[in-house]
């Protein structure tokens, strides 16, 4: 038996298992959302070379989201980011930025912008549901337009 090819084996073993471990506490510590209702309005493989700088092969996605007083989306990012309208109610946005909290509230009418890999935590501080009308553009394809991810400890109480 040659035993120099053991200890790589063991060693590209040990990794493997250590990385799907971490995933399954990674996955594990994820905060999930409340009162939140996704209603996928449509989805297409981006094909042309537009101006707007989409990678072609990626999905664009289009959901209506619906949150219940006092409710929240749960820790999570977008792999390509959000462009997000709010129509109806407000909303309170939590944003884990390196160690700081960003605090944002945004009504009815308005619009922002989450950001490719960034941590964001969304709550209805209001007294009716919010309904958000959401472009997610660069989606993996078949691939999820949200990953959820745990508490950041970067806002103290949310």
């Amino acid at each position: 038996m040659n035993r120099r090819g053991i200890l790589p084996k063991a060693l590209a073993a040990l990794g493997a298992l250590l990385a799907v471990t971490t995933m399954v506490q990674f996955v594990a510590n994820a905060t999930p959302p409340s009162g939140l209702t996704n209603v996928p309005l449509a989805r297409g493989v981006n094909t042309s070379d537009g101006t707007i700088p989409l990678q072609a092969g990626t999905d664009v996605v289009m959901a209506q989201i619906t949150v219940d007083p006092g409710g929240s989306s749960g820790w999570h990012s977008h792999p390509g980011g959000a462009i997000v309208v709010v129509q109806k109610g407000s909303l309170t946005v939590y944003r884990s930025i390196g160690s700081q909290c960003q605090v944002e509230t945004y009504g009815a009418g308005q619009a922002f912008i989450e950001r490719s890999g960034e941590m964001d935590q969304v709550i209805n501080t209001g007294s009716i549901p919010y309904v958000l009308f959401v472009t997610f553009p660069r989606v993996p394809q078949d691939d999820s337009a949200r990953t959820d991810v745990p508490d950041p400890g970067t806002c103290p109480g949310v």
